[in-house]
Parts: C-alpha cells; structure tokens; sequence
C-alpha cells in the first residue's frame, strides 16, 4: 500500500479533517489487533506509513489535531482479560519512529535546539537493537519484586506477576544496594530457535501456531494459568525504569549498568556514542548482525544518555523526545497470489484479501496479504495467478510490493458491485476509495460486527459477551438487533441449555448486561457504530447536546436543511461536516430509527457530564510571547499540554492565559484589549510548580 507522505498545498481542510479522522480509526483497529488480541494484519512497514501520514497531516493542519490522534496514544486498552489490571504508577511511553539517515540527523538536530546546545557542545547517546517482544514493567520494592505488569495503553496493564516468576532471566530478589522502590521496564521474548521448536509441538499436539515469535512470548505471558507460562522458553531484557524512589545514576549509560549489576540482562549490543556518525555506525553493524542474532529485531533504539537532558526533553503525547526507533526495512520474498476473497467488516466496507501459496519471510511462513481496496487491486494490476514480491517486517500478513506478471495475459479481477454477504449493492461514496454494502443492519455480515462492537471495551463493555457467544446466540436467533442484548434475561434457561454454559457463567454475564441498564451516553453512541463516529467525537457531541434526543433532534434538522441546527453541530471542536452527514443519514433511515428507538426502550442513559482535571491551566488555551529566559518555546508549550492546557500560537477571545517575556510585541497588546490574563515566565514556572 503506498501512501503519499507530502501534504498537497491546496488539501482543504475538510479534506485534512476527514483524512484524520479516517486515519484514527485505522489506526486504533491495528493498534487493538497488535497490542491486545496479538494478532496483527498488516505489516509494520504498512502501520508506520498510516502513522506517518497521520503526523505530516497533524504538521500541515495543527488546529485539527483530534483527541483519539495516533500521536496522542500509547498502545491499546486492555481487552476483555482473566488477568487483573494494574495502574502504572509512571507511564508507559512508546517510541517514535524514524525511516532514513536524514530522519535521524534531523532528530539530533531538533534535540540539540530544544536544549539550546549549539553544534560542537558534546551529545552523548546510547544505542542498543529494539528486540520484538512484549512491554513488561517489574516493580521492586525492598529489592523484592512485587508486581509485574503489560503495558496495555500505557496506563493500565495486565498483572502477570505468577508468570514471570517462570522467566529464569528475572531476578526475584535485587542486591541490598537497590533503591526502596524501583520499576524495571523491559521486554519479554522468545528466540528465534525456541520460536521454532514450540511452534513444532504446537502442531504435532493439534494446538494453536504462532504467527511470529513475539505473538509466542505475548501469547505465553498473558496466560491465565502461569503453568502453560512455565513451559514456554521466553526471556527478558531490560532497557530502561518507571517509578523509582532513587535512579542510580545521572546517565542512561550508569543506570543501565547498574540494572546489569542487579542481574538483568541486557542487549549485548547496548553501547554509548558522542555523535551522529556514532549512531550510524552502529545501526549498520547491527543490520549487518541481525541474521545472525538469535532473536528477532526491528530496528535500533537511540537515546540521549544524560537524564538532566531526558528531564529537559519531556515528552510530545505519546513518546518521549530524547528517545527515538531506527526501523529496519522490510524483508522480501516472492510467491504466486492464488486467489482474491472480499470480506465485508463492521461498516460495511468490502476488503479483499489475496490467498497466497505459503512462503518464508524474515522467518515466519505466510498465506495471506490484504489488497485493502478497490484502487489498490487496480493499482497493481493483480489477479489470481500472478507472481508477486512481498514483504514483511515482523507481522503475519504482508504487503504486496510487486506485481511480477502484470503483463501476462489474463483477464484483469473484476470488483465486486453486489455484497457477497446479503446481495445488496455495493458502491463507492463520492471522493472515497472504499466500496461498502448498502444492506446496513439486514446484512448478516454488518449485523454481528455491529453486535460485537456495541458490547465491545470502548463502547458498552459487557463482559461475558464475547465474539463466540454473539456468533452462537446470532445463529440461533436470539440476537438481532443490540435491544436484543438486553431481553436475554427471558433466555436464562435456553442459555442453561447450552453446552458450556453453567449457572454461574450464565448469571455472571446476565448480570453484566443489566448493569449496563444506565449506560455512558458517549459509549452508547459509539456503540451504535454511526460511522464517522468515533469513541472522541461521541464524547464531543455530548459534552455539548449532553442528552441523545437532544442529538438525534439536531442531527434530523440539519439533515432537513434546518441551518441553525447544522451549525449546532460544525461549531463543536472537531465536528465536520461528514459528522454531521453520517449522523443524518443514519437517522434518515426508517431501520436505523427503529434500532435507536428500540435500544432507548431497554436502557436509560443519564445526562452526559465529564469531569475536569484538577489543574489550574486544564481545559484552557496558553499563549507564550516573548523571549524565554529559562527554557525553550518548545519545552514551555510541552509543559502546558502536560498540565492539560492547550498550547496556541496565536491570541484570539478563546485565549485564557498570555506568558509574556522579554520583548513581548502585538501578542501582548491584543491581549490587553481583550482583557485577557497575563503573567510572566515566573508566573508560569510557579503554575508548573504547583501542579507537578
């Protein structure tokens, strides 16, 4: 799949909006698929393209930044799980990537402005290969380990502590020197020939087979059982810390050595180097290693070595600035495309998928590639038969890169315009790529994603409902609809009936749908699967209309042609016009409306209030004028998103706080006029005093 990095000049800023919010949604899917159910769809290579499009979006347009970004989250929230959760006591962060030579020069170069440094100052960095494994955090306290946990979202993980204690790498007691408190954070892994072997006796037992070797170590951590961990060969090194009550040195360099001196392992290719050309270096010696490492990776993880300088550096949403990920290129291979089957999702989309004859890549055998859409099938011109190149950077199904027989002659693959699932027509909205089913809810197909997507974690949540059970009650008919969810109290006995099913289980999940009775308003609405509508602009819409009728009333009059109404609804942060479309086509439909209809008969969501962080800068807008004695623009703006406050360049009437220094010009006058609060930077350093 190639997708355009460069931003066209003239791109609207409707466009840009739909784009992004389209890019979200993507992105969330395979970040769920990656870090929750360990079962990936498409290739890295593939995932970093759709990241990095999303991030020169963000860079064209930086007023349409949405709060679901990519950029913004870490991971996935834990899916429905027998293991209990923790809340990480420090966050989780992920890391960007970077693809070139050039990226990388002009990441030193942006570390080295934040910091003020000029380019002879000394930079010290440490670098070390990025191993494809599980995020795993081991809490000491006492030199005792206490909890160890995923990283889940970043803020929440799952409790594995019984398994690690299977993982010979780990040390259970630290040496006496160790700090009270101390999270060592790392990676959980299996190597390559462990890989193997297991995957072997998976087969000849009849059980599952893993994809790769990290989906082995992910799937063997998160065991609800740790005695199915314990025989499983995985490994553990660690790179860097959480929370601690004391960092054993003012280095990156010093604290990794010193977590060798407890007994962790680390990479042993972990080194120090003094510049750009260092880092280079080294990332071609390990690229030139990797075919002979034992154990799978990805890239190369480059960090600034002084923590004064991490501390400094801070963080941008999701990923530290002193940090950053040099990601290997893709692994290639070629096999002969066997077929094209269409699988129709949630939304309706059709997706075609190429059945591939079996073939290694980078170590892992794959039969499967998605060919994503109508446009990229003709792109490349394939059709059964076709010998194409693949590739593939540490996931399961790969993206096509070439077609080796487009030439040949063959009668081209004809798209379907009839929905394979229910037979109604399928077809391309105005200005977009994609063909979907018009068949909605009658299509059997949409109807039980759409039923697992209302029970799913970011819509209602209901336990015990899982994938299975909705396919099973579907097929029985007993779910139709998601009202229907509800009335499977008067099926307590038919359930009992089922292979399975006991009494426990059957009054566990009864009772978890009727504690769904008085719903999030906002979960509820993303529950619906509206399209367009996402789990933030459910949230956004009612922040501002609070109440559904009150919603559906406003998106029916707009669809009318009822201009107050529309404008209701576009003047809301984030909402566009193809918001306001979805919502009135949705209601528009006489099924649609039953379903609405039939839900709000079954459950009673109260009025929608969110609550603030208690912060004295949350939720307003900051302006920085002036010269900065004591740090840089950027650093000054990153503190303002930490604290919650939205960072601007420019002063308006939405404005709430003017920092003013030095030399401050027009900003500060408008500001005056406006009658807008104004403090200098000391003010400002107090604020971020108070509240870190």
């Amino acid at each position: 799949m190639g997708i355009e990095q460069t931003v066209p000049v003239d791109m609207s800023e409707a466009d840009a909006a739909n784009e992004l919010m389209r890019l979200a949604k993507q992105i969330a899917h395979h970040d769920r698929l990656y870090h929750a159910e360990d079962s990936p769809e498409i290739t890295d290579p593939e995932y970093d393209a759709l990241v990095r499009r999303n991030a020169a979006l963000e860079e064209a347009f930086p007023h349409l930044v949405r709060e679901d970004s990519p950029s913004r989250k870490v991971g996935h929230a834990i899916a429905a799980s027998p293991l209990s959760k923790v809340t990480h006591e420090v966050r989780m962060m992920s890391l960007d990537n970077g693809f070139s030579d050039e990226e990388i020069g002009e990441w030193v170069a942006r570390v080295r402005r934040f910091l003020s440094l000029d380019d002879d100052a000394p930079l010290a960095f440490t670098a070390e290969d990025k191993i494809d494994g599980l995020s795993c955090s081991l809490r000491y306290e006492n030199g005792a380990l206490t909890v160890a946990a995923t990283r889940g979202d970043g803020q929440v993980g799952e409790d594995v502590t019984a398994n690690v204690q299977h993982i010979a790498d780990i040390p259970k007691m630290l040496r006496s020197n160790a700090p009270e408190v101390f999270e060592v954070r790392g990676e959980v892994y299996m190597e390559k020939q462990a890989f193997a072997t297991l995957n072997a006796a998976q087969q000849e037992a009849g059980g599952k087979l893993f994809a790769n070797p990290r989906n082995a170590a992910a799937g063997s951590l998160r065991q609800k059982d740790a005695n199915v961990t314990a025989q499983r060969p995985l490994r553990f090194w660690a790179h860097g810390w959480g929370a601690a009550s004391k960092v054993p040195g003012v280095t990156q360099s010093e604290v990794v050595e010193a977590l060798r001196e407890w007994g962790f392992p680390i990479s042993p290719l972990f080194t120090r180097v003094e510049s750009l050309d260092g880092l280079l270096a080294h990332y071609a010696a390990i690229g030139k290693a990797r075919p002979d490492l034992p154990y799978e990776i990805d890239g190369v993880v480059y960090k600034v070595d002084r923590l004064d300088y991490q501390q400094r550096l801070g963080f941008v949403a999701k990923a530290p600035r002193w940090a950053l990920a040099h990601k290997f290129p893709a692994e290639r291979a070629e096999t002969t495309l066997e077929a094209i089957d269409i699988q129709v999702g949630r939304t309706g989309k059709l997706t075609p998928v190429g059945r591939l004859a079996p073939v290694l890549v980078g170590g892992v055998t794959v039969t499967n590639v998605t060919l994503h859409n109508r446009d990229e099938i003709e792109r490349l011109g394939v059709r059964p038969g076709d010998r194409i190149v693949v590739q593939r950077a540490g996931d399961v199904i790969p993206q096509v890169v070439e077609n080796l027989t487009r030439d040949a002659e063959r009668e081209p693959f004809v798209f379907p315009d009839h929905c394979p699932e229910c037979g109604s027509e399928a077809v391309a909205e105005e200005g977009e790529v994609d063909v979907r089913c018009t068949g909605g809810l009658i299509c059997p197909a949409q109807r039980t994603e759409r039923l697992k997507h209302f029970v799913s974690r970011g819509a209602l949540d209901i336990d015990g409902l899982g994938e299975k059970t909705i396919d099973q009650f579907f097929a029985l008919g007993w779910l139709e609809s998601p009202a229907d969810i509800f009335r499977l109290k008067d099926r307590r006995e038919d359930i009992l009936a089922l292979e399975g099913w006991k009494e426990k289980s059957v009054d566990n999940l009864l009772a978890s749908i009727e504690a769904r009775r008085e719903p999030d308003a906002a979960r509820l609405l993303f529950g619906l699967g509206i399209r367009h509508v996402g789990a933030v602009t459910a949230r956004d819409l009612l922040k501002n209309f609070h109440e559904l009728p009150a919603l559906r009333d406003a998106a029916e009059k707009a669809r009318a042609g009822d201009e107050e109404a529309a404008n209701s609804l576009t003047s809301i942060d984030g909402i566009g016009s193809a918001v306001v479309e979805a919502l009135g086509d949705f209601f528009h439909e006489e099924h649609n409306r039953a379903v609405w209809d039939d839900i709000l008969d079954e459950v009673s969501p109260p009025r929608y209030e969110i609550e603030t962080r208690d912060s004295p800068v949350a939720g307003k807008t900051v302006v920085f004028t002036g010269k900065l004695e004591t740090m840089s623009r950027d650093e000054a703006k990153a503190q303002a998103e930490r604290l919650g406050a939205k960072a601007s360049g420019s002063v308006s009437a939405k404005t709430d706080l003017l920092v003013a220094g030095p030399g401050a010009g027009s900003k500060l006058k408008k500001a005056a006029d406006l009658g807008i609060e104004v403090i200098d930077e000391a003010g400002w350093a107090a604020i971020v005093a108070a509240a870190e």
